[in-house]
């Protein structure tokens, strides 16, 4: 039987995202933070912090203002703010530092902080803030209302018909990382065991942006979860959620959408690639191979061929999805390439985080107009 390890949803465990360059300090709030019932997920740097970040599955950042090469101004930590802020708006930032000033406690808390902490820490009142925000509209929408509580809502829904960001079924480990632009995403990402040797995946990306895209993108997920059945098929599985996302939909309405079916009795992957980005399999050696089109866009057409590829993978072999918030996030640049040469030299030093380190590629290093999802299949035994 294939086996399945679906992680911890939020509502058993509520997880906090530690960020400190100090060894000491990480392992202190960690044990202080798992006797209080948190699980804590631990980051030495902002870079590494943003990489966690962009799975989205964290329930507070509790985080060091000052780090390597500036050790009072908290520069960094404002910064990092920013990026933690633009990447999960409705995640608490509590800042801590042991050079803490007024000026800096209110500087943190206009670019998103939501509270503020001395070291060294009381154990007491540290907590007693956690669960201030923890769980509670204030940490996202206190002083919103309208519009923004409206959007506050939305996200978590969002979030809620999403899969939680890490699966391990069938001899795979899938981890996904999604950013949006604004508020909510248009992107859609899933993945579910089919029977005991096979596992589907998808990512898809629809057209326009905001609360107009993410409604598009559950009533298709919705579609393509109801035909569960037909999921071993890819080709009449598409055939099936084209029409139906057709019908359902206005004519200027389409989607882009890798969908695959991992067979570990055969170590293969048998794909439809629907008018999406090329994904990438990186092969055991770090030699890439591009998964491209085979179908026109889902909505455009009622009837079209939807054409179905198999690609043989082995152990140690890793397959790489993304949205076009990616492979376009360098486009103004002319450096069409820069994906490949990203998730080559990524992946050399990430056996695991790749889809958090490449999606905080994108939005840090271009222009972060669009949404940004990845997903990181890696073949196992």
């Amino acid at each position: 039987m294939c086996a399945t390890t679906v992680p911890t949803t939020k509502a058993d465990v509520r997880k906090v995202l530690v960020v400190d360059d100090q060894e000491d300090v990480r392992e202190a709030l960690r044990l202080l933070l798992k006797g209080a019932g948190y699980a804590a997920e631990m980051a030495e740097s902002p870079k590494d912090a943003l990489a966690a970040a962009a799975y989205c599955d964290h329930d507070a950042v509790v985080m060091d203002m000052n780090y390597t090469w500036d050790t009072t101004s908290g520069r960094e930590g404002l910064d990092l703010i920013d990026n933690l802020h633009r990447q999960c708006p409705s995640v608490p930032i509590i800042a801590m530092t042991g050079w803490s000033t007024i000026e800096l406690a209110v500087e943190a808390m206009h670019r998103g902080a939501c509270d503020f902490i001395t070291k060294p820490w009381d154990r007491k009142h540290l907590l007693e803030i956690l669960n201030k925000y923890v769980g509670s509209e204030s940490a996202s929408n206190g002083r919103a209302s309208g519009l923004e509580t409206e959007l506050a809502i939305a996200r978590k829904i969002q979030r809620t018909l999403l899969p939680q960001p890490h699966l391990s079924a069938c001899g795979i480990e899938c981890d996904c990382a999604s950013l949006p632009a604004g508020e909510i995403s248009g992107d859609l990402y899933d993945f579910f065991p089919v029977d005991s040797e096979r596992v589907a995946f998808m990512l898809g990306d629809v057209s326009g942006k905001g609360i107009g895209a993410a409604l598009l993108m559950a009533n298709l997920q919705a579609t393509i979860r109801s035909r569960q059945d037909l999921a071993v098929y890819p080709s009449k599985l598409m055939d099936e959620v084209n029409r139906a996302f057709f019908l359902s939909t206005r004519p200027e309405h389409y989607a882009t959408l890798f969908f695959g079916l991992y067979d570990s009795s055969r170590r293969s992957i048998h794909y439809v690639n629907c008018g999406h980005p090329s994904g990438v399999v990186l092969r055991r050696d770090g030699e890439p191979e591009l998964l491209e089109s085979t179908a026109s866009v889902l909505g455009l057409f009622k009837a079209c061929p939807f054409k179905e590829r198999t690609v043989p993978v082995n152990v140690g072999d890793r397959l790489i999805l993304f949205s076009d918030g990616l492979s376009e996030a360098r486009l103004d640049d002319g450096d069409d390439d820069w994906v490949i040469r990203a998730v080559r030299a990524l992946a050399r030093t990430h056996a695991r985080g790749l889809a958090g380190s490449l999606a905080t590629a994108a939005i840090t290093t271009g222009k972060h107009n669009d949404d940004v999802t990845v997903m990181d299949i890696r073949i196992g035994a």
